[in-house]
């Protein structure tokens, strides 16, 4: 695996505390009348990381674990929206969210440096097209990215949000 996706991976954590940080207290609940042109899923700053702590062990520890264990499995999407309602994403202290991603991030870079070349190249179905582990750290990747941004356009909303 290239050292520039895992160190992303590695210090995404960390990235994303600092990204939550920015957003007022306040606002942390706090939705636009238009998500139009978000890049990440169209949710709240809190439940933007707990979806990002339930995407890292629902969606992407139970990849690896198929991938690596079945013979080119056909992996699930994990329905964020109604996890968000279930798991009560609104109320979540943010403090816990991030104790709890580190842990599963932490274990996600375990399994991916102890991974072989022949267990990098093992293949899946993922979103309808084949996919390698190698593939699904990249999108493990893609989706952090994602969520960075998010933060960051809902806070160029609630920067407008606020100067009305």
């Amino acid at each position: 695996m290239n050292r520039t996706t895992l160190a992303a991976l590695t210090t995404f954590p960390q990235h994303l505390e600092e990204f939550f940080g920015v957003i007022p207290a306040d606002f942390r609940n706090w939705k636009p009348d238009s998500w139009e042109g978000i890049p990440s899923e169209p949710f709240s700053a809190i439940e933007q990381i707990c979806h990002v702590r339930d995407i890292e062990v629902d969606g992407y520890h139970e990849r690896f674990r198929r991938a690596l264990q079945e013979a080119n499995p056909t992996l699930e999407n994990v329905d964020g929206e109604t996890l968000a309602v279930e798991r009560a994403y609104a109320a979540a202290e943010p403090a816990e969210v991030f104790a709890a991603f580190r842990i599963a991030r932490a274990k996600t870079l375990e399994t991916i440096s102890r991974l072989t070349a022949e267990q990098f190249d093992r293949t899946a179905v993922f979103d309808g097209a084949p996919i390698t582990v190698r593939g699904l750290v990249h999108m493990l990747c893609s989706h952090d990215q994602q969520h960075l941004a998010g933060l960051q356009w809902l806070m160029a909303r609630i920067d407008a949000s606020r100067s009305r």
